[in-house]
């Protein structure tokens, strides 16, 4: 029965497999050629685009064409040698200790083997490529998919070259996409609507099928204007379907967390046996099921969010308050690599605050299985490297000083690997508590930091201070990258787990940039802290854990996201002057001609200059945003009157103030308003900032 039951499944499903004609076809070929004409297929596309999918009809064209077929997810398997041998034994049905190798070995006529996720096996790929693939008779077609392109080391290998073929998985055609609407009983007149939403996005297609199926006619004309609350609608709609409150409430609690557990469940709903809820979970269409535990779809995830936070904020608080309870009383019980886990699922519950995500959208690679890299201790092969890696970015004279530190405090060294195990980043913990005054000397950085402490945050005797002295990623530096965020995660590891920790130091070589999120961290703005290294200046953010120890801090963030509607939380207190270079204050000017008529805006109320000399001569130290924000627009029109006042200047005055003070709706509106060519105006409105900033800047030094 069950043999028949999965041809029927099987032939289902091959019934509703719509489009990638070129892709089966390709596929067809091979199964049919005398000699493979690639030994692997890679498969490659983001989630929902139906990769899945795809591997289940080539599943069928293989039962079609007589050629043995086998399937493995990599969900399941530990991206381990052993594991994996152990999961193509069970799915092969062999009895250990019959090795799959040997047992493959004997296989006389084609065969395919099926590995779907593939991007969970990212630290198994050298193994799989030098190791298990090449054992392999050369008549067994191995197809891989993945939401990443394969490595580099594929087609760096000269043998490798010719066996592999890369196959990218793209959203449908609009052919595919009505071929098929048309399968799933889609009215045609609803079809070009539809397809204006999805843009041919598989899941997307599927959940607006499943939507008309339930709803009928009921639905009425697809509406495109509608279109960004679609989703949600969709998503509603598939909810009010659930058996029971509890359901619901578990979906939500599924949608909140990264990966869902039975026992996080069980703590989010405060039940002490959700077992049942959990198999329900795990049976939903828009759920998906991996080694660690259960997540929707990244499309149902939002969507479900979106709504909640809408329908339900107290509820929504809750369920955020129980998640971070739970992650907590974990951190307390877990080892030094269980930390790192639990700290991973912890941020995510930050992911949605206004402040974070800007910055951490190119990140999503983190929350799936570390896309491959992990944090290690340095090894005597990797000094080398690091000093190359700090002298790349930073210049001969911070590698000297790396090279001293590294020799000094060689524990306090952290390295990102990559799959390849070799460094792919660096964190540098610097202990300023046990430091020689000699050293100290040594390093402006360290200098800078201890008379910070010195005059504003003496350590007591036990406490600990740490700079984090050296912190990149060995392509990208200190900009955003998927090395960058276990950095982060590192550091947060220290601030949760140093005994006695009182203060530390981030410097940054862009501190302007990194201000919205690092304020939202609760790290101060240090300018007393500054230092400069090989000709370049560095900025300096620090945070004292004796006022807010980590506990407090934890709970901080957990307001800011949390809230009703979510704001951009205030800053924390800082000095009541920056000292800001002149790059950095013409840059800061820039921000603010942008954004000046909106008061509100968060990137204006986050500038700089709020804490420049053009502000704090005039303002308290405890005057708030609001205020500041005032008080700056006041000093930049009466520069720009010095503009107006000068015949010669006035036609720069004009440009900007058609531009900013009054804007037109756009620049070529500006230019028409001006009675100027547009390149003319162009060229008055450069000067313009140019003049405007030159005035500013002498103000800032203490000139008129």
């Amino acid at each position: 029965m069950s043999s028949r039951l999965a041809d029927r499944l099987t032939l289902a499903r091959h019934r509703q497999f719509a489009g990638r004609e070129a892709e089966r076809a390709l596929f067809q070929a091979a199964l049919a050629a005398a000699d493979l004409p690639f030994c692997i297929l890679y498969i490659f596309g983001p989630g929902g685009v139906g990769k899945t999918s795809l591997l289940g009809e080539f599943a069928y064209l293989c039962n079609e064409a007589n050629v043995p077929s086998l399937r493995l997810d990599a969900r399941d398997i530990e991206p381990a040698p052993e594991s994996f041998l152990m999961a193509l034994q069970t799915t092969l049905g062999l009895i250990s200790p019959e090795s799959p190798l040997q047992h493959m070995a004997g296989w006389s006529q084609r065969h395919v083997i099926l590995i779907d996720t593939y991007e969970k096996l990212a630290l198994l790929d050298p193994w799989l490529r030098e190791v298990f693939l090449p054992q392999l008779p050369e008549n067994v077609l191995v197809v891989m998919a993945s939401q990443y392109p394969p490595t580099s080391a594929w087609s760096a290998d000269s043998g490798w070259q010719s066996l592999v073929r890369v196959l990218p998985l793209r959203n449908f055609s609009p052919a595919e996409s009505r071929a098929y609407l048309t399968k799933r009983d889609i009215p045609p007149e609803q079809h070009q609507a539809i397809l204006n939403f999805t843009y041919g996005h598989p899941l997307a297609l599927s959940l607006v099928a499943d939507v008309f199926a339930q709803r009928g006619g009921a639905l009425g004309t697809f509406k495109p204007e509608v279109a960004p609350d679609v989703i949600k609608v969709l998503l509603g709609q598939l909810v009010q379907k659930v058996p029971g409150p509890a359901h619901r409430a578990a979906l939500e609690a599924c949608a909140l967390v990264h990966l869902t557990t039975e026992a996080l469940l069980a703590a989010m709903l405060a039940m002490p046996d959700t077992h049942e809820l959990f198999e329900w979970l795990r049976g939903l269409s828009c759920i998906e099921s991996g080694p660690t535990g259960l997540f929707p779809h990244d499309l149902a995830r939002e969507t479900l969010l979106a709504d909640l936070r809408w329908r339900n904020p107290d509820w929504y608080a809750q369920l955020h308050h129980r998640a971070r309870t739970y992650y907590a009383n974990r951190l307390q019980q877990a080892n030094s690599l269980e930390q790192q886990a639990i700290l991973v699922e912890y941020l995510y519950l930050h992911r949605d605050n206004p402040v974070v995500r800007p910055f951490f959208i190119q990140l999503q690679a983190q929350w799936s299985e570390q896309a491959g890299l992990m944090t290690d201790i340095a090894r005597d092969p990797d000094w080398p490297v690091l000093r190359e890696m700090v002298r790349q970015h930073e210049g001969a004279e911070s590698a000297q000083l790396a090279a001293h530190w590294f020799a000094h405090q060689p524990q306090n060294v952290f390295v990102l690997r990559d799959a390849q195990q070799q460094p792919a980043g660096l964190l540098m913990l610097l202990a300023l508590n046990r430091a020689s005054p000699e050293d100290l000397q040594l390093d402006p950085a360290a200098q800078a930091a201890w008379q910070y402490l010195q005059c504003h945050a003496p350590l007591r005797p036990g406490e600990r201070a740490t700079l984090f002295r050296f912190w990149m990623a060995s392509a990208t530096y200190q900009t955003l990258s998927t090395g960058l965020s276990h950095i982060f995660i590192a550091m947060v590891q220290h601030y949760l787990t140093t005994p006695s920790l009182a203060f530390t130091f981030l410097p940054c070589r862009e501190p302007d940039f990194w201000l919205p999120i690092f304020g939202y961290a609760d790290l101060a703005r240090l300018p007393e802290a500054d230092f400069e290294v090989g000709g370049q200046r560095y900025g300096v953010y620090g945070h004292d854990w004796r006022a807010v120890p980590p506990i407090a801090w934890l709970d901080l963030l957990a307001q800011r996201e949390i809230a009703t509607t979510p704001q951009v939380p205030t800053p924390p207190v800082r000095p009541s002057l920056v000292v800001l270079s002149q790059p950095e204050f013409e840059e800061a000017v820039r921000h603010l001609l942008r954004d000046f008529r909106t008061t509100h805006s968060d990137t204006l109320r986050y500038n700089p200059l709020l804490w420049s000399r053009l502000v704090a001569e005039q303002v308290s130290a405890s005057a708030d945003e609001t205020k500041r924000v005032t008080v700056l627009q006041a000093a930049v029109r009466e520069a720009a009157k010095k503009l107006h006042a000068s015949p010669r200047q006035r036609k720069f005055y004009d440009a900007l103030h058609h531009t900013y003070f009054q804007p037109a709706p756009t620049q070529e509106r500006a230019a028409e308003l001006l009675d100027l060519p547009f390149s003319t105006y162009r060229r008055h409105l450069k000067t313009g900032i140019d003049q405007l900033t030159r005035l500013l800047w002498q103000r800032e030094i203490g000139g008129l």
